[in-house]
């Protein structure tokens, strides 16, 4: 009698499972049937808006949706993040992100979402450079003279970032801690009010992703000094890398990456994965990315997942060794 409950019982869960799967599988074979939303966790103009926009509306092509980008901007990518963690998970919202998502654990111990538990990896969809660059005012030429000059005078040489937390937050401390002097860091919320600022002279440097910074270097309203990576930029191969600026193995690298919230179903993952791998495939889309000194990936779930995995631990070992803290 008990065996026969039991059995009924598995066989219940069983068929719940199938149905699901069912419903699951129609589900994603229909999607998408109506605009899929980017959640971009940083405003307007900085490097994550920008590459988002180069992939938007080949990828609604390839999707037969429009593709809206909805820019929420705060605490480095954080405030639009528990958004996208908290949005039904039908593949309608994305969240469209900077690499600092696998930074903020390491600054942010209370974050009201869990970077690897809420969130499902879909595509990397680009890898490029942190850029240094000063307003054109700025006496320093190179980083070696901006060095000198925090020496000579501590705590009075600050750098901004798109937010605590950032790859360039980060590249700015490690650059400090690096050569052992006190600079100031300025957070701001996104790429463009930062660039805005320095370009003004409110702030003498900042580290950047190359979008959010690459035609006004190109026009001359920013000079770049130095690149995170440990090759040169191909968008600016004259600009020598931190590694050549006297930091031996200095290397951030910076990469933007589209997941969904926790639970979405793998075929509409899987659907999204090969539209995106499509579109980076495209000449015309590897063409623009590259002019803003962005190399297309397009991997798989897995190996984003992966990656997030990796990072997490990586930076929670820097953050403690350099003592960075968020100001």
């Amino acid at each position: 009698m008990q065996t026969n409950k039991i059995f009924k019982l598995v066989l219940g869960a069983a068929l719940c499972l199938s149905n699901m799967l069912v419903v699951n599988g129609v589900y994603a074979q229909s999607w998408p049937t109506k605009p899929i939303k980017f959640i971009v966790p940083y405003p307007p103009g900085g490097g994550t808006d920008v590459i988002a926009r180069i992939v938007q509306e080949p990828l609604a092509k390839e999707l037969g949706q429009q593709v809206i980008i909805d820019n929420r901007g705060g605490a480095g990518g954080s405030i639009g993040s528990a958004l996208a963690a908290q949005s039904p998970s039908d593949g309608y919202t994305v969240l469209f992100t900077l690499s600092s998502h696998t930074i903020n654990p390491s600054f942010y111990p209370r974050l009201p979402f869990d970077t690897e538990k809420d969130f499902s990896p879909v595509v990397t969809i680009a890898s490029l450079p942190q850029i240094l660059v000063a307003n054109p005012n700025f006496p320093a030429k190179n980083v070696k003279e901006v060095i000198e000059m925090a020496k000579a005078k501590p705590g009075s040489i600050s750098y901004a970032s798109v937010g605590n937390g950032s790859p360039g937050h980060l590249a700015g401390a490690m650059m400090a801690t690096d050569a052992g002097v006190d600079m100031v860091h300025i957070p701001y919320r996104g790429g463009g009010p930062a660039v805005t600022d320095v370009m003004a002279g409110q702030v003498p440097l900042l580290w950047v992703s190359i979008p959010a910074a690459a035609q006004f270097v190109k026009s001359g309203k920013l000079k770049a000094l130095a690149v995170s990576t440990l090759k040169r930029s191909a968008v600016f191969p004259d600009v020598p890398t931190m590694a050549e600026s006297g930091f031996k193995d200095f290397e951030v690298d910076s990469w933007y990456a589209m997941f969904v919230p926790a639970n979405t179903p793998k075929p509409i993952i899987d659907r999204l994965n090969q539209a995106a791998i499509k579109v980076l495939a495209q000449p015309e889309v590897k063409e623009k990315l590259l002019s803003q000194g962005a190399e297309a990936v397009g991997d798989s779930s897995q190996q984003l997942g992966a990656t997030v995995k990796k990072e997490i631990a990586k930076w929670k070992q820097v953050v403690k060794a350099a003592n960075i803290k968020v100001d």
